[in-house]
């Protein structure tokens, strides 16, 4: 059974890493540090419950906030008690308003890495309370409002294989900022006046005594969920990470055998036939191996901005090598002649990147793709003395060449991939695969895994 235990992880790692970092439900995990079963059922039927609520919310145009995300609003913030040079001020019963309809502008992970950067922000923000203003002559209380704009709060993360093998938060970096920010304190009276610079000022107090607070509470929440859920993924699937080498470098190794596993590597490609008037060529038994040696030259990154997620990538192999028959015939076959040809390529590099809109019932699209072939030498016999010029004009041709033909190569190359992405369902398959998650874990067998699912016609060929 062909188990991509690896591959799951890295899939689930950055689903959990995108909701615990905007938004943590620590309520909906135990503290204690065992989980029963009953328990990691429970967790994974609940992410699974959270991701299709996710995918219903990003089908409209501007989707706010996140499904089940136990943010408080209004959120309580502790009394604030500050001394000026000649007043002292209490802020009392304080609420903060508007917590719960954030936006999610930007989000980026580098798998390699580990590393998650989140950029969340909130149209407007509301606290209001009761204020005391104490002089040497005076004293003024009331209510006050506080309302910041345009309010953006960073975070970077980033995880680490601990010795026992298990993933857990190594780093949490949070910042909050704001770009305008208004104030209203009731019945100052004459004080309003003289002592403007001191209301003034209150307004930030309130922003720099709320801001290590929320960071706080945001900072324990995001390390216990994802910790947390970390440890459902690995501990509990009894699936360790070793720590000499990266996660996704692991994927990729299991990737490897499943190409493998399923005879991709090497590879049959069929037979070829082409006749240009009386002359035809057919190639016949070409094998290529070495398309499982592929390996990443560079970082697998996912964005997602403007309700987009992009998938980049750097893949390269290593040589490439392949052999063929080959019969050059002239008049329908009358005149034949048989030979046989071995070609290797140092190496493939190919670097893409994809687009998912959201709205998953929107398609893929392939923003773009870079090829780069190595040097390519061909060995042919069969053509007596005309083999050396077969030999020369390929191992010189397209080396000089290689630029123009990798040019010539991409545009048909980007069509046929396209043809492909248009045919995936990708809400279907995340639908499907979170299902066959919470029924078996990161165990998902995918020896029948197929991109595009084919669809029975209906009674009229629909």
């Amino acid at each position: 059974m062909t188990m991509a235990k690896a591959v799951i992880a890295l899939l689930w790692i950055n689903l959990i890493c995108l909701i615990s970092v905007v938004v943590c439900t620590p309520d909906a995990w135990p503290k204690n540090g065992g989980r029963s079963t009953v328990d990691q059922e429970l967790g994974e039927s609940m992410l699974t419950k959270q991701l299709f609520a996710i995918i219903d919310l990003y089908k409209q145009d501007d989707p706010v906030g996140l499904p089940d995300a136990s943010i408080p609003d209004p959120m309580p913030i502790p009394e604030i008690r500050q001394s000026f040079s000649f007043a002292k001020m209490h802020l009392r019963n304080v609420l903060a308003r508007g917590m719960s309809r954030f936006r999610i502008r930007y989000f980026h992970t580098e798998l390699s890495r580990m590393s998650v950067t989140a950029l969340v922000a909130i149209d407007e923000i509301t606290v209001n309370g009761n204020y005391t203003m104490s002089t040497f002559f005076n004293r003024a209380e009331g209510p006050f409002n506080v309302v910041m704009r345009n309010v953006l709060t960073k975070a970077n993360v980033s995880l680490a294989v601990e010795r026992d093998g298990t993933l857990r938060t190594n780093d949490i970096e949070l910042d909050i900022a704001f770009d305008d920010m208004a104030m209203d304190f009731q019945n100052l009276g004459f004080m309003g006046s003289i002592f403007q610079s001191v209301v003034n000022s209150a307004s930030n107090l309130v922003y720099d005594t709320m801001k290590p607070f929320m960071l706080s509470e945001a900072y324990t929440k995001i390390r216990h969920e994802v910790d947390s859920r970390m440890l459902n993924i690995t501990v509990e699937n009894q699936f360790t990470l070793p720590n000499s080498i990266a996660p996704l470098d692991m994927a990729i190794g299991e990737m490897r055998r499943i190409v493998r596993n399923k005879g991709l590597d090497p590879f049959l490609v069929p037979d070829y036939n082409n006749t240009a008037g009386i002359f035809g060529m057919q190639t016949t038994h070409t094998w290529i191996s070495g398309g499982s040696s592929f390996y990443r030259y560079g970082d697998i990154s996912v964005t997602m901005q403007n309700n987009t997620a992009t998938v980049g990538m750097h893949v390269a192999t290593q040589r490439i090598v392949g052999s063929t028959q080959w019969t050059v015939s002239i008049g329908r076959g009358m005149l034949s002649h048989p030979g046989r040809a071995q070609f290797t390529v140092e190496h493939i590099r190919v670097a893409f990147q994809i687009e998912q809109p959201l709205n998953l019932g929107k398609k893929l699209k392939l923003r773009d793709i870079q090829l780069e072939l190595g040097n390519i030498q061909v060995r042919s016999d069969g053509a007596g003395t005309f083999d050396y010029v077969i030999e020369a004009a390929v191992n010189i041709l397209p080396n000089v060449l290689r630029y123009q033909i990798m040019d010539a190569i991409e545009n048909p190359l980007r069509m046929r991939i396209q043809e492909k992405l248009d045919c995936i369902n990708t809400e279907a398959l995340v639908r499907k695969y979170a299902l066959e998650y919470e029924k078996h874990g990161i165990d998902i067998d995918l020896k029948d895994f197929e991109l595009c699912e084919q669809q029975v016609p209906g009674p009229r060929g629909e």
